[in-house]
C-alpha cells in the first residue's frame, strides 16, 4: 500500500523513491531481465529448470539489488556530469529492454536533464528527426542500433557524445560499461523541482510523423501516484514487464512498483510459453499484456502447445491490459481460463503521461467492454465540436485533465494550441459514456469513416469482428469510393490453423447494421507497432495508395 507519509508526496521527486528504496531495502531484487532467447532449452518445464545450476543461465537471468541500481543511476549521472551535460539538457536513449535502461534513465534524472527515451523501431532517418527535434546532445545506444547511428552519424550536428552499452564499442563512441566503473556512485547535488522539465517522449506516430512531448518533474511522480492507486502494488508484488521501456506505458506501469518498492521482471520477448514460464519461474503477481499477446496465450492453451499444470501460476492475481481498445471477447475467454484473475483495462496517452488517466478498475469487471471511469488524480470530460458537453450515450471528443498532462509539444506551440485548452487535453479519442458514468472508446476522431453520410466508428466493427472464432485481429479503414465517399474495409488476420472465407465473414455481419458491415474484405496481417496500435496509416498506404481524403478529391 501507499506509505502514508508519502501520499501526495508534495515536493518529492521521483528519483527520491529510488534513493528511498535503495536506503531502506539495499539488498532485495529490484529489476530481473530475463532473456529467453539465451536459453539452452526453450521448452523446459519449471520442474526441469529448477534441476539446471544457475552458472548455465547467467546470460538467461540477470538481477540489481534496490542499492546497486541506484549506485548505477549515480555512477552515470556523475559520468554525464563529467562531460559536460547540464540541467535542461537533453540525453537520448536508444535500447531495448534491458537491466541497464532504468539505472541510465534515472541517472539522466539526477543531472537536472531531461531524458528523452526513443522508439527502437525508428529508421535511421526517423533517428535524426527525433534527435533534432528534441534538440538531444547526448546519445545512449545499445548494439541493435549501430549501424542505424552510423548512417546518420556524420549529420547529427547537434548531438556532441555517445555513450554506447555492450561489448564491440564502435570508434566513434565511448564505452558506458568502461567508463562508468570510474564515477562516483555518490548522488550528484542537483535539486529538483515538481516544475522542472524532466523528459521528452514521441507519440506513436500512428495518426502522423512523431511528435516531441515535453514534460515536468510533476508529471512523472503523478503517474507513480496514479498507477499505485489502481493496482494496489505492494512489497509482496512482482510485476512482469513485458512491452518498450521507451514507451510511457511500460514505465508507468513500473512506476507502481517503484512506488512499492518491489520488483519488477523485464522479459525480453513475447512467446506464450515465455510469458507464462516467466510468471512461473518468477512469481509473478501482475502481468501487463497487449491485446494480441493476451489472444496467443489463449490460443496457445486451445491447441493443446501449453499445459498449465506445467507451470506455477499461483502467485498471478492481476491481468491488465492497455494501448488499445479490449473485445469483451477476449476478457470472456481470459476469464474462464483464469478464472481467480483480476482485471483492469488502462487509457492513457503520451501527453498524459501514459496510462491512467481514465482506468476500468478491478472491481467493475461487470464493464468490460468500457475503458472505465476518469483515473486517480484525474477528471474526463466528453465534448462535442462546439466544446460543449455530450448527452450521456452521446458520441464526442474525450478530453481529460491532470497533473500528467504534458507542458506541451516541444518547440510546436502551434500543435500545443490545438490539443491543450485551459489545462484539459484534447485526446482526438471519440467515446460516450454511459448512464453509470462508464466511458467507451469509439474511434480515434481522425479514423471515422464517413459513408454516405453516415459516420462510420472502425472500433465498433473491430470488437465485432474479433468475436469470430477464427479471426485473430482485425483493422478496419476507410477506401475511397466514388459513390459513398467512403467504404469499410476489414483486413483480417486469419488465428494459425484456421480457414475464413470472405462469404462467411459477410454471413457473421448479418448481425450488424446494413451501414456498418464491411464492404471489403481483405485477409492479411494486422501490423501493430511495439506499444499495440493498428498502424492505419501503414494499411491506408498499401490499401489506398495515398491519402484517402486525396484519392475521393482528385477522381
Amino acid at each position: 500500500m501507499l506509505l502514508k507519509k508519502e501520499k501526495g508526496c508534495g515536493g518529492m521527486a521521483i528519483t527520491d523513491f529510488l534513493e528511498r528504496n535503495a536506503r531502506l531495502y539495499p539488498n532485495e531484487v529490484s529489476l530481473v531481465e530475463i532473456n529467453p532467447a539465451n536459453q539452452p532449452d526453450h521448452a523446459m518445464t519449471w520442474r526441469e529448470y529448477t534441476l539446471i545450476e544457475a552458472s548455465t543461465a547467467e546470460k538467461y537471468r540477470r538481477e540489481l539489488t534496490w542499492r546497486e541500481f541506484d549506485i548505477k543511476a549515480n555512477r552515470f549521472a556523475n559520468l554525464l556530469l563529467t562531460r559536460g551535460v547540464r540541467r535542461g539538457d537533453k540525453v537520448g536513449i536508444l535500447l531495448m529492454n534491458c537491466l541497464e535502461w532504468l539505472p541510465i534513465y534515472f541517472g539522466i534524472l539526477k543531472t537536472g536533464a531531461l531524458a528523452v527515451p526513443m522508439n527502437f523501431r525508428y529508421t535511421a532517418e526517423e533517428i535524426k528527426y527525433c534527435l533534432e527535434l528534441a534538440e538531444v546532445n547526448t546519445l545512449v545506444f545499445g548494439p541493435e542500433f549501430i549501424g542505424r547511428v552510423e548512417q546518420v552519424f556524420d549529420h547529427l550536428q547537434g548531438v556532441k557524445s555517445f555513450f554506447y552499452v555492450g561489448q564491440s564499442v564502435p570508434s566513434f563512441a565511448d564505452s558506458y560499461d568502461a567508463l562508468v566503473q570510474y564515477c562516483s556512485s555518490v548522488a550528484p547535488a542537483v535539486e529538483l523541482k515538481d516544475e522542472d522539465d524532466a523528459a521528452i517522449y514521441f507519440s506513436s506516430g500512428t495518426t502522423g510523423f512523431p511528435k516531441a512531448i515535453l514534460h515536468a518533474h510533476a508529471a512523472l511522480v503523478s503517474a507513480c501516484l496514479t498507477e499505485q492507486n489502481h493496482h494496489g502494488q505492494s512489497r509482496d508484488d512482482v510485476f512482469l514487464c513485458i512491452p518498450p521501456l521507451y514507451h510511457t506505458g511500460a514505465k508507468m506501469h513500473w512506476f507502481g512498483s517503484l512506488l512499492a518498492g518491489s520488483r519488477a521482471v523485464l522479459l525480453r520477448g513475447v512467446k506464450p510459453e515465455w510469458i507464462l514460464q516467466a510468471v512461473s519461474e518468477e512469481k509473478a503477481t501482475i502481468v501487463w499484456l497487449l491485446v494480441p499477446w493476451a489472444q496467443d496465450v489463449l490460443d496457445a492453451i486451445d491447441r493443446g502447445d501449453l499445459r498449465l499444470e506445467d507451470y506455477r501460476l499461483g502467485p498471478w492475481r492481476l491481468m491488465h491490459i492497455g494501448a488499445q481498445p479490449v473485445p469483451p471477447s477476449l476478457i470472456r475467454r481470459w476469464k474462464e481460463v483464469f478464472p481467480e484473475h483480476q482485471y483492469d483495462t488502462n487509457y492513457g496517452l503520451s501527453e498524459s503521461i501514459g496510462p491512467g488517466c481514465v482506468h476500468l478498475g478491478v472491481e467493475n469487471i461487470r464493464k468490460v467492454g468500457a475503458i472505465g471511469k476518469a483515473g486517480y488524480l484525474w477528471q474526463t470530460a466528453i465534448m462535442d465540436e462546439s466544446g460543449a458537453p455530450v448527452a450521456p450515450g452521446d458520441v464526442g471528443e474525450l478530453i481529460v485533465k491532470g497533473p500528467g498532462v504534458m507542458k506541451c509539444y516541444y518547440n510546436n506551440p502551434e500543435a500545443t494550441a490545438a490539443i491543450l485548452k485551459d489545462g484539459w487535453l484534447y485526446t482526438g479519442d471519440m467515446a460516450r459514456m454511459d448512464e453509470e458514468g462508464f466511458i467507451y472508446l469509439v474511434d480515434r476522431k481522425k479514423d471515422v469513416i464517413i459513408t454516405g453520410g453516415e459516420n462510420l466508428y472502425p472500433v465498433q466493427i473491430e470488437d465485432f469482428l474479433r468475436a469470430h472464432p477464427a479471426v485473430k485481429d482485425v483493422a478496419v479503414i476507410g477506401l475511397p469510393d466514388d459513390r459513398l465517399g467512403e467504404i469499410a474495409a476489414a483486413i483480417i488476420q486469419v488465428k494459425e490453423g484456421a480457414a475464413l472465407s470472405e462469404d462467411e465473414v459477410t454471413r457473421f455481419c448479418l448481425d450488424l447494421p446494413r451501414y456498418k458491415r464491411p464492404r471489403r474484405v481483405i485477409f492479411a496481417e494486422v501490423p501493430r507497432n511495439p506499444t499495440g496500435k493498428i498502424e492505419k496509416p501503414k494499411l491506408r498506404e498499401i490499401y489506398c495508395g495515398t491519402r484517402l481524403v486525396e484519392a475521393q478529391t482528385t477522381k
